[in-house]
């Protein structure tokens, strides 16, 4: 597949918005951590915190990187945006607004691939970009697609029941956004194969009641 810009420019890009928008992904990411401590709660209470800022990460994601950075380098990016910024309403609409999504982390294998998709988003991936030699400000911190799209989905995972609306977006990005492992060499991008396959199975297998 030909892109319209080089890996020397797809790296750039992520320097130039990890230098514009600092300290802020370090704070999405101590969100990040903060829903993972919340999926263990179990109280109806924390549900509408917990899609908040997934809804928040998504828009994030479709104005501030796609929109603001990466349409310099790539025309699509209008595209990618416009569905980034419909998955935040999406989350936001289902998760807060009508509170249809429900956490209650009771160890089946969903939830358990679940807390290991959101722990490899938040540890593995990024000592993954240091392992290839990927150095901060150009590397892919938190808060950019590829890692965020994998921790959406394994918080998904954790939902009972599933809301498989929410997985179409993140499911798609998981396709376009492993071009970059094969063609840029974003090696730690195949994770998001993985988290793509998981989603698979959960979506296709018949789910247990978790009412006992």
């Amino acid at each position: 597949m030909d892109l319209p810009f080089s890996t020397k420019q797809f790296f750039e890009v992520f320097a130039l918005y990890n230098e514009a928008v600092w300290p802020a992904h370090l704070l999405l990411r101590a969100l990040a951590f903060l829903v993972l401590i919340l999926v263990f709660v179990g109280q109806r209470a924390v549900d509408r915190t917990i899609m908040a800022i997934l809804s928040l990460f998504w828009l994030w994601m479709g104005l501030l990187y796609h929109f603001t950075f990466f349409t310099a380098i790539n025309p699509a990016a209008w595209v990618f945006g416009a569905f980034f910024i419909a998955q935040g309403l999406l989350l936001f609409w289902k998760g807060v607004v009508k509170s249809e999504v429900r956490f209650d982390f009771r160890w089946s294998w969903r939830d358990v691939a679940g807390v290991a998709l959101i722990m490899l988003s938040l540890i593995i991936y990024p000592l993954l970009s240091f392992w290839v030699g990927e150095r901060y400000p150009a590397a892919p911190t938190f808060g950019l697609p590829c890692p965020t799209a994998i921790f959406t989905l394994g918080v998904l995972l954790i939902a009972s029941p599933l809301p498989r609306l929410l997985f179409v977006i993140p499911l798609l990005w998981t396709l376009i956004g492993s071009v970059a492992a094969f063609e840029l060499g974003v090696h730690q991008d195949l994770l998001l194969l993985l988290a793509a396959l998981l989603a698979v199975a959960a979506l296709l297998l018949p789910q247990r009641s978790r009412t006992a």
